[in-house]
């Protein structure tokens, strides 16, 4: 049954849940209020989202198995897009897999993204080129000719606007098909006949220290972890594990340990009953012991205190009074900030 859906977000945890293609971590790399906006659109085999970020973020995941993923930059002259520590501009397509990644993008970001399950893709695509589709090196972004690029980009933008201002088309069998089709042809043109961006030898051996290094958090995803740990339980010197995480996170490992602990906190007391527990304890327990200094970096860095968050203790399930409906849409629009 197509669907489709724009929803508004003022929380990165929320956020983050609402990826439907996708498992992903999401950390804003600088201070300020966190926005952002996704557009859905569900098709009989086809999902389609688009989504517009306010702040810098690092995010690190996979994409669920059995899909296949493709994303872009939907905005021209924006900063570029850095995937596994390889730059993709606007114009490129970086095929997703079910492999861990590293992604940054900057400020005031567009992007947009659509996937299909890996079967119906590879089914499609031996339809419409005669072949099987050899896959491509997943951290390699393709270049597609200018022409085909505008054209999935009109086409992406055109369907995002039907999400937006005129949901009720979206429910017609003929106005998916036609989308669907239109989608699986230009997609398939632009990956066969797009030119790969081929990684650097440095960039291979930065991306297989970054996949050890994300392999450790993943093991342990609810505390805190310090450097010291990782580069004796990773086997790879304090220097070399700088050198990977400035290019790929554009930052270093301890700025990036420590901005994770601080969103580990705040999932921490967003999740946690205040009459059970206290902010103190969730701090010490997240290696945070100044307890002054700690209240002033958190505050700074979610814009209310740890206390604040504490009590407004996270609720993941909508209510009524949270939705504001459009008539005739298939999915609310809905403002999530728990």
């Amino acid at each position: 049954m197509p669907w489709s859906g724009v929803l508004s977000f003022t929380d990165s945890i929320s956020y983050q849940a609402a990826f439907q293609s996708i498992d992903i971590e999401l950390l804003p790399a600088v201070k300020g209020k966190f926005h952002a906006e996704l557009t859905q659109v569900g098709m009989n085999k086809l999902w389609v989202h688009a989504a517009h970020e306010d702040l810098p973020r690092i995010c690190t995941g996979a994409v669920k198995p059995r899909r296949a993923a493709f994303g872009f930059l939907t905005r021209a002259n924006q900063p570029a897009m850095q995937h596994c520590g390889t730059q993709v501009l606007p114009g490129d397509i970086v095929i997703n897999d079910t492999d861990l990644m590293f992604r940054r993008t900057e400020a005031d970001c567009d992007w947009g993204a659509m996937s299909l399950s890996s079967d119906d893709f590879e089914a499609l695509y031996n339809a419409v080129t005669g072949h099987e589709f050899a896959a491509l090196a997943r951290k390699h972004p393709v270049r597609p000719p200018s022409e085909l690029m505008s054209r999935l980009l009109n086409l992406h933008a055109m369907t995002v606007q039907l999400a937006r201002t005129a949901p009720d088309i979206l429910s017609f069998p003929s106005v998916i098909r036609a989308l669907e089709e239109d989608f699986i042809l230009v997609i398939v043109r632009c990956l066969t006949e797009g030119q790969t961006q081929k990684m650097t030898t440095g960039g291979r051996r930065h991306d297989l220290i970054m996949a050890r290094f994300e392999e450790f958090l993943e093991c342990h995803p609810d505390r805190p972890l310090y450097l010291t740990e990782i580069c004796a339980a990773i086997g790879v010197a304090e220097r070399t594990l700088r050198a990977a995480c400035e290019a790929q996170l554009g930052m270093a490992p301890i700025r990036f340990l420590s901005m994770r602990r601080f969103h580990l906190v705040r999932r921490a007391l967003r999740q946690a009953d205040p009459s059970k527990t206290t902010v103190t304890r969730i701090a010490i327990d997240h290696g945070f012991w100044e307890l002054g200094r700690f209240s002033v970096a958190y505050r700074a860095l979610f814009d209310e205190s740890p206390s604040e968050s504490l009590r407004r203790s996270c609720d993941n399930t909508l209510k009524e009074s949270d939705i504001t409906r459009r008539p005739n849409c298939a999915l609310p629009v809905i403002s999530l900030s728990c």
